[in-house]
């Protein structure tokens, strides 16, 4: 189904729409059902998709800067999609595909990304207070200065991720698989480690219970 959206300011059903390459930048879309819609490649930018279901939609490359994601994306493919700076606060991205994605300031706390692929993502400065981030495949992300406290990354696969003067405080690291990590500078006070793999991480800097890690 393809769709002409430029004259429709407010659309509420539009599963299995074909969206492709479409100008949605700035369009108030709150609560819109586009469940299995194919984006690939749209314009969101500034859109405003609070309470919208893009369950398993097809985002593929969007242009998502500054938009009000706080919707649900479960199993949606978002990769390399640009969400710089995007409200994700709450959002359900559980089993979604965030590979390379563009994250850079985003909000995401209180998300839900269990099971998520973010695999290369670019999360710096990303705010992920109180995420449930359990088993997310986060290798090689950049998180650099990310926001992390009380996240739940039980289990999470972080290796080679670069977590330079990330807040982990009071985070669930257990069963974490942090092997060849940045942690450079980074506050890991008052987090459970227990059974996390930190072979060959950088902990130089690292704050661990109040002690400074100078080697």
């Amino acid at each position: 189904m393809t769709l002409d959206l430029q004259s429709s300011e407010t659309v509420k059903y539009l599963p299995g729409a074909d969206l492709e390459e479409a100008d949605l930048s700035g369009k108030a879309l709150q609560g819109v059902n586009l469940t299995g819609a194919r984006l690939m490649g749209a314009d969101l930018k500034h859109a405003k998709l609070t309470g919208a279901s893009l369950e398993g939609a097809n985002l593929l490359g969007c242009q998502l800067v500054k938009a009000d994601l706080r919707a649900t994306l479960m199993g949606a493919n978002l990769m390399q999609a640009d969400l710089t700076e995007a409200d994700l606060r709450g959002a359900n991205l559980r089993g979604a595909n965030l590979m390379r994605s563009r994250l850079t300031r985003a909000t995401l706390a209180g998300s839900f990304l269990s099971g998520a692929n973010l695999m290369g993502c670019n999360l710096q400065g990303a705010d992920l207070r109180g995420a449930d981030l359990r088993g997310v495949n986060l290798s090689s992300a950049n998180l650099h200065g990310a926001n992390l406290m009380e996240a739940d990354l039980q289990g999470a696969i972080i290796t080679e991720a670069n977590l330079e003067e990330a807040n982990l405080a009071g985070a669930n690291l257990a069963g974490a698989n942090l092997a060849g990590a940045n942690l450079l500078c980074a506050d890991l006070e008052d987090i459970n480690l227990l059974g996390t793999n930190l072979a060959g991480a950088c902990l130089v800097g690292t704050v661990v219970e109040n002690k400074l890690l100078k080697r």
